[in-house]
């Protein structure tokens, strides 16, 4: 089993299991599927091998990255030191049939059978060179997956004959999955991914609060936490992005909005303490938060990110002035969200406590 490191870096373990992992996590996305840059695999490998060396023991991954590269990097970095890390991954989209290009958030069929969901778990601990998983989320899961009992009554099978260590749900492509994220917490599933950051509060604070109101135990893990990237203040009016990198889609209000939106948290930041570092340990003063996923994608950053647990923790009054901005938008005019997934209030079903 994964052991804390002697850095820097704090550690939180998944309430009703033995799963610990660093509060600051590497995600694969990076290193393996060239929507931020194009990354070698020996070059993925020795980020991850620098990122465990500062006390990183949580990589999250997916059978879907790169068509099954980004839990192949796994095995490369960790073959050898299988029990000092966690590995996190994915399962649901059938990219075993599926031809012809992904780009960005493009989603291709899911296949939730229990047939598909057999061989996808067998396939994924093959790459992985493992006989067990720690973290098996559902990826992208919709609400007929969150309710689906006889697929939840499977992955509980699974932890009982040793393959997984816990189950979740990863809740996307694009912000949203509101009732979604409230049903898998109302069920006390172990772990939800989802996207939250200062920017974008919703609706990942009212899927805590389901969590609180409901008494669960349920932990989160956050993807996209520096609102990709624009929380880490490196962004100009000047910047411009890659062709293959998905930011470059994005209308340039996203970029003018959101840098009038930083300016507005300038105050976060002090000698011992980046913008970058902040945004981290901002979802950390949260304590069902367990882990964060920045984007990674050079030494530099990494070192940056995996030192957030070593600054300043946020003060109250710190605190209430993030959330008196949220509530103005950061004095910012634009066009209303567009959210993906269940929004609305679903038919009346009653939620049944995970097991």
């Amino acid at each position: 089993m994964a052991k804390p490191n002697p850095y820097p870096m704090e550690y939180r373990t998944y309430p009703n299991t033995d799963v610990t992992v660093s509060t600051v996590g590497f995600g694969l996305w990076t290193t393996s599927t060239g929507w931020w840059g194009n990354m070698t695999d020996d070059e993925a490998v020795a980020m991850m091998r620098e990122a465990e060396s500062l006390g990183i023991t949580l990589f999250d991954a997916a059978d879907t990255y790169g068509n099954g590269r980004s839990e192949i990097q796994l095995a490369k970095a960790f073959r050898d030191r299988r029990d000092k890390v966690v590995y996190a991954t994915k399962f649901g989209y059938d990219w075993y049939n599926h031809s012809g290009e992904r780009k960005g958030q493009q989603e291709i069929e899911h296949d939730w059978s229990p047939k598909f969901v057999r061989f996808a778990l067998e396939e994924s601990l093959k790459r992985l060179e493992t006989d067990y998983i720690d973290i098996w989320q559902m990826h992208n899961a919709h609400l007929e997956q969150v309710r689906d009992g006889e697929l939840c009554a499977l992955l509980d099978d699974f932890v009982r004959e040793g393959k997984l260590r816990s189950w979740g749900v990863a809740l996307g492509p694009a912000i949203g999955w509101l009732y979604e994220g409230i049903e898998a917490a109302q069920r006390g599933v172990t772990s939800i991914q989802m996207i939250q950051n200062m920017l974008e509060q919703f609706p990942g604070d009212a899927m805590i609060d389901a969590a609180n109101k409901a008494g669960t135990d349920t932990g989160f893990m956050i993807r996209v936490p520096h609102s990709s990237g624009m929380l880490e203040g490196k962004y100009t009016v000047d910047t411009v992005f890659p062709e293959n990198d998905h930011r470059r889609h994005r209308p340039r209000s996203w970029l003018i909005g959101g840098l009038e939106k930083v300016k507005t948290l300038q105050f976060l930041v002090t000698p011992q303490r980046t913008l970058g570092q902040a945004a981290l340990q901002w979802l950390l003063a949260e304590p069902r938060v367990m882990n964060v996923l920045p984007n990674i994608y050079d030494a530099e950053q990494l070192r940056e990110f995996a030192t957030a647990s070593d600054t300043p923790r946020f003060t109250p009054d710190e605190l209430a002035r993030v959330k008196e901005l949220a509530a103005t938008n950061f004095g910012v005019t634009e066009e209303p969200m567009k959210y993906k997934g269940t929004m609305t209030p679903p038919d009346a079903q009653p939620v049944a406590a995970h097991a």
